[in-house]
């Protein structure tokens, strides 16, 4: 069929047998320390908030794609790249609204809970083309990041351990990962693990979305590009934004979804 070995027409199945979480772990960490060290010599900022280390958003995706081509050549590597737009997976449209609505709700909530504790936070000012711009500015680095977090690692993850330990110990690593950049950004360490908290749920969520919407990475992708685009329009880029409250909301969200729908947590979910 168009050339192609019999191996490359048999279904994405093909390609995930054998593959390796330690080894995409390692590559993936090796590949961003030239992002780290330029954000660490230049202290350069792309957006208030976000160094140039950020960029190592790209690794994940990355090691993806050179994984599956090692094993699989330019057949692995493009049924890989196809899952950036597989939205036909996700048969259940109901499903859009909690992937693009979920974060800009925990935000409202932790607007109106630190109000109501005290904390001046001024209101947000949303303007609509710039936070388009961001959108797709977002939805870039987030594909970069899914590819390889939910195309490539999580499944022999899930078929290892179940949903909710491989999501954990993903969130977990997706929290380290960041580490450096947050440093760079001069967050505490108190301010880095509420962030955490909140980073490990994420990740329980957004399994959770992939596993129900037939494996898609692009419902991955829309649910990542929400988590950056709510935190740059909270008040002034985020620089009110407090992981203590959104942390406590988020994993408040996952404990929920882990207990009252666990039939879903591990298949796909058409109704």
């Amino acid at each position: 069929m168009n050339g192609l070995p019999q191996k490359a027409v048999k279904g994405q199945s093909e390609y995930e047998s054998g593959r390796s979480p330690l080894t995409f772990f390692v590559l993936v960490f090796a590949l961003a320390i030239p992002f780290w060290v330029v954000g660490a010599v230049t202290g350069l900022q792309l957006l208030p908030g976000l160094p140039v280390a950020a960029l190592a958003a790209v690794c994940p995706g990355l090691a993806a794609l050179l994984l599956v081509h090692h094993e699989n050549r330019a057949a692995g590597a493009a049924v890989l790249l196809k899952r950036a737009f597989d939205y036909k997976r996700i048969t259940a449209k109901v499903w859009y609204l909690p992937i693009l609505l979920l974060m800009p709700v925990v935000m409202v909530l932790s607007f109106g809970v630190m109000r109501l504790t005290g904390t001046q936070v001024p209101a947000p000012l949303i303007e609509v083309l710039p936070t388009l711009i961001l959108c797709v500015v977002f939805f870039i680095g987030a594909l970069g990041e899914e590819l390889g977090w939910s195309g490539y690692v999580i499944d022999p993850m899930q078929d290892r351990w179940g949903m909710l330990q491989a999501s954990i110990v993903l969130g977990l690593i997706w929290a380290i990962y960041h580490y450096v950049a947050l440093v760079q950004a001069h967050r505490s360490v108190a301010w880095i693990a509420w962030w955490s908290l909140g980073t490990v749920a994420l990740r329980v969520i957004m399994v959770w979305f992939y596993n129900n919407t037939g494996k898609s990475v692009f419902a991955a992708t829309l649910f990542h590009m929400t988590i950056n685009v709510t935190w740059q329009v909270f008040p002034i880029h985020g620089s009110y934004y407090d992981p203590r409250v959104s942390g406590l909301i988020l994993a408040l969200l996952a404990v929920a979804i882990v207990v009252w729908r666990p039939r879903t947590l591990a298949r796909h979910f058409d109704g």
